[in-house]
């Protein structure tokens, strides 16, 4: 029986593809047995357990670079985890015996994935962004082969690294739903515009500040669009405020309906004429496998700036308007928004060109490079 531990986490960017990249497998091996590595009180603690997995706990963290006199006491917890994270790591493949280790980044695939490729176990990982992190770059010299999910990645790589690209593997559900069907389930009208808002699965201060205002200028202007909006865990209770603040009606049934969480994203998504969000390369990769329209607006605190980078391949291809949040404003996203509700064409022009982007043969791909590896 194949045996595959996957090592992932942080955020859905790092989780979404672990987990799909094990229906992938599953498709080819349906008796494979899985293993998860994350951190235990990380979003990967609750999501691969929900969706049917077994999930192995590594405490493990990443150095925070703003000296303030928390982040250098979480600084402290991070040094205290590195000394352990080996250990764990090793418990964790010598229980498990794994044919194959794979990571799709996040802070605990960095030594889950090093400690298999030192002991001669098959190892890959997979690369989401444009703009790789500092544990990919540690990886890609000791991996057995490395999936990217954009060939402009390997621009900040060493040369001579086994890669491949990829593209970047969605959940399942996404591309497999027409608009007019996802529409019929929200109950939204087949002719009325449907947008998605999301900061991602945490949440985003900015794009909530913004995406408030925007509700409330299609609330008080009866504009006839439903807006669909995931405000994230940390805002669970500041969103809800600031809405009621404005005046804003909101519910299940009604044109506003925000969420703290959106657990149907891919029927969300499929009834959307416009999706609004941060620029992960999770985000990005649904959307061309969907073909939507979108405004992007990349998060400035991530390592290397990579969601602008992500962002960019979108933005210079047509297929979306970039906003960088230094430019954002309430205003600004009205604005851009009441442009696009009133030009139906170009919306049709921005989703036909984010489908012409997404690399649909991505599944066969990603099961290639694990089968050749398998093989070896």
């Amino acid at each position: 029986m194949l045996k595959v531990l996957l090592a992932g986490g942080g955020t859905a960017g790092h989780i979404n593809p672990a987990l799909a990249i094990a229906s992938i497998i599953k498709d080819h091996y349906p008796d494979a047995e899985f293993l998860f590595a994350g951190t235990p009180n990380g979003m990967e603690s609750k999501l691969i357990p929900k969706a049917g997995y077994n999930f192995a706990p590594i405490k493990i963290s990443g150095f925070q670079r703003k000296l303030t006199p928390r982040n250098i006491i979480r600084n402290v917890k991070t040094v205290a985890y590195l000394t352990t994270a080996g250990h764990r790591a090793k418990q964790i493949i010598t229980e498990f015996k794994p044919d194959i280790v794979i990571g799709t980044g996040g802070y605990v695939s960095g030594p889950v994935v090093l400690k298999a490729a030192q002991m001669g176990i098959k190892t890959a990982i997979h690369e989401q962004n444009a703009f790789p992190g500092m544990t990919t770059k540690m990886l890609s010299k000791k991996v057995d082969a490395v999936m990217l999910t954009v060939e402009e990645a390997m621009k900040f790589l060493d040369s001579g690294i086994n890669y491949t690209v990829t593209g970047l593997p969605v959940r399942k559900g996404f591309s497999s739903m027409d608009r007019a069907a996802a529409k019929r389930e929200l109950g939204i009208p087949e002719d009325e515009i449907c947008i998605l808002s999301t900061g991602g699965s945490l949440g985003a201060e900015r794009v909530n500040n913004t995406v408030a205002e925007l509700m409330e200028w299609e609330f008080k202007n009866d504009i006839p669009v439903t807006h669909i909006h995931s405000y994230g865990s940390i805002y669970k209770e500041s969103f809800i405020e600031d809405i009621r603040a404005r005046g804003v009606e909101y519910g299940e049934n009604r044109r506003i309906r925000p969420n703290e969480y959106i657990h149907n994203m891919s029927v969300c998504m499929a009834a959307a004429d416009l999706v609004i969000s941060r620029s992960g390369a999770n985000a990005l990769s649904e959307l061309e496998a969907m073909g939507r329209a979108s405004i992007l607006i990349p998060s400035p605190n991530v390592a290397g700036n990579h969601q602008y980078h992500n962002a960019m391949v979108l933005g210079k291809a047509g297929a979306a308007v970039v906003l960088e949040e230094k430019d954002l404003s309430g205003k600004v996203l009205i604005e851009n928004v009441e442009k696009l509700y009133s030009d139906r064409a170009k919306l049709e022009e921005f989703s036909k060109r984010a489908a012409s982007l997404y690399v649909s043969d991505t599944p066969d791909r990603v099961f290639e490079v694990i089968d050749n590896l398998l093989k070896k």
